[in-house]
């Protein structure tokens, strides 16, 4: 403080100017400035279209540029909530560079530049989306603009070392500060809220979903036969529901395609070009189908699988009005989020219930499993058959083109391997002496399971009682009867497909073309 003369022996104290900005304030106002410039850029992005979207398409960036052994290494740990541990992890990491730029902006603007530099980097990755246009830059460069104003506005009304110091909580200048802060906050949120409301109306998809009447098949799936599910607690049921069907693709946000928006192209190595409609697909005939379906990324043991009843058109008869010439042996299929998988064209032409599918388990298909219409093909593995979303299908060939996932070192063709999986009991259970249950589940799809075998600790194999089959597309229950003595113990199991071969005991990573090895469980009788 200094005193200034005011008249002739009478003085008055004045402060002095407080100086840079305390770091807290500084910290806050950096944190309010990247919430605006996220807030701005996800209102615009749901004007021009959601998937402009900054914070998605930095985690799709991320998620495409994930090492392999990193990214099964995250479904492994946390399987289908892996996306919302990227959008909690790139949420901390926001944060944290946030207060950095409030600290570098207290004395000169480095804090700005930083701001800036972040959000091009961002705007980098919009514009490298498969489905990005010049467009999808707006968004984030009007929301790095509001978010360098209100950073070095702030910072300039940010209350000093010695506000914070020596003036009380009922300070004009901290009140304004913080009322300017919170101001600021809520017009981020509000933003964001905004857009993300703005383009879920622009799509009505959820509107859209429910008013879609599927088609009636002509031929409809059979009923499974007596005795396929067990009456044993805790046994993986023969149909997954819609809700317990696992998840697994690179969408961070779920396209938003209406039923008049869908379009599928046929194009390429065929004789003639066709587009297709949805009002063209209900003038054909419909078939339903029970198809189980596996992910390549399931460890053994793992749960990405699930058995349905599909309903859809057959593949086969879409390529054969085409006209697939001489020499295609790819069918590339394109999602409308740009992701991509390499089908063979063997396995949509030799007589399997490859299908264009747009029902799942008796519903219209579910957002999040591809509405309005996907890839069901039974097999292969999801990464190179299960397109969601899908919109064009391109024959072409495997010398020629290459999918999302075999460009990132995966096989081109991905046929599913033998598995089997105990379900019952739980991992580290205990259970009492006296006969006990184990029970599981195993598929080999397109060839099926003709036994299942259980170990207990080294002992001899013992065969297991197998469900009734349904056919060699889906998955087959077995249960297996013990007089359980107490102790710990292991289990193991293999299965047998139809063409006689055994599940390999030698453990492999799903890494390139799927998990090998014998599943295990221990537990204690008690």
């Amino acid at each position: 403080m200094q005193d200034i003369p005011d008249s002739p022996g009478i003085a008055r104290r004045t402060p002095e100017p407080a100086g840079e900005p305390n770091a807290a304030a500084a910290g806050l106002c950096g944190l309010v400035a990247a919430a605006l410039v996220l807030g701005i850029a996800e209102l615009f992005a749901g004007l021009i279209d959601p998937d402009a979207s900054p914070f998605v398409s930095t985690g799709a960036t991320v998620v495409d540029h994930t090492p392999k052994a990193l990214r099964e290494f995250a479904i492994d740990q946390f399987g289908t909530a892996d996306k919302a541990v990227l959008f909690v992890s790139m949420g901390a990491v926001m944060t944290v560079l946030a207060v950095v730029v409030g600290l570098l902006e207290r004395r000169r603007p480095y804090g700005s530049a930083l701001l800036i530099a972040l959000g091009l980097v961002v705007c980098v990755a919009v514009l490298g989306r498969p489905t990005a246009t010049p467009v999808f830059a707006i968004p984030i460069l009007l929301g790095i603009a509001a978010g360098v104003v209100t950073l070095r506005f702030l910072i300039a009304r940010a209350p000093g070392p010695k506000a914070a110091d020596e003036v009380g909580e009922t300070d004009p200048s901290r009140r304004r500060f913080l009322m300017l802060v919170a101001g600021a906050a809520a017009v981020a949120a509000g933003s964001a809220a905004a857009g993300r409301w703005v383009g879920a109306r622009m799509r009505a998809v959820t509107a859209d979903l429910e008013r879609f009447v599927l088609p009636r098949p002509v031929t409809g799936a059979a009923a499974p036969p007596p005795g396929t599910d067990p009456p044993v607690p805790g046994i993986t049921e023969f149909v997954t529901p819609n809700d317990a069907f696992y998840r697994i693709d690179t969408a961070l946000r779920i396209p938003a395609v209406t039923s008049e928006d869908w379009r599928l192209r046929i194009h390429g190595m065929v004789d003639r070009e066709i587009e297709l409609t949805m009002d063209d697909l209900r003038r054909r005939p419909a078939v339903e189908k029970m198809i189980t379906l596996t992910c390549v990324s399931n460890e053994v043991g793992g749960d990405l699988a699930g058995n349905a009843r599909w309903i859809g058109y057959p593949l086969a008869d879409l390529l054969a009005e085409a006209g697939v010439r001489p020499g295609a042996d790819m069918v590339l299929s394109t999602s409308a989020d740009g992701f991509t998988a390499g089908t063979p064209v063997a396995a949509l032409t030799d007589g399997r219930d490859a299908l264009l599918a747009v029902g799942m388990n008796g519903d219209p298909l579910p957002v999040e499993h591809g509405y309005p219409a996907r890839l069901v093909v039974p097999g292969l593995y999801g990464y190179v058959s299960a397109t969601k979303w899908v919109v064009d299908l391109e024959l072409t060939r495997f010398d020629r083109a290459q999918a999302y996932w075999t460009r990132r070192g995966w096989s081109a063709r991905g046929p599913i391997k033998t598995a089997s999986r105990i379900d019952v009991p739980a991992p580290f259970a205990k259970i009492p002496p006296g006969p006990t249950v184990v029970a599981g589940v195993a598929w080999a799809q397109r060839r099926g399971i003709t036994a299942v075998e259980v170990q207990v600790d080294d002992g001899p194999w013992q065969p297991a009682e197998l469900a009734p089959e349904y056919s060699s597309d889906t998955w087959r229950q077995w249960t297996w009867r013990w007089d359980a003595v107490p102790g710990d113990h292991t289990l193991r199991v293999r299965a047998t497909d139809g063409e006689g071969r055994v599940q390999t005991e030698q453990r492999a990573d799903p890494v390139p073309d799927g998990a090998t090895g014998w599943h295990t469980r221990t537990f204690r009788v008690e």
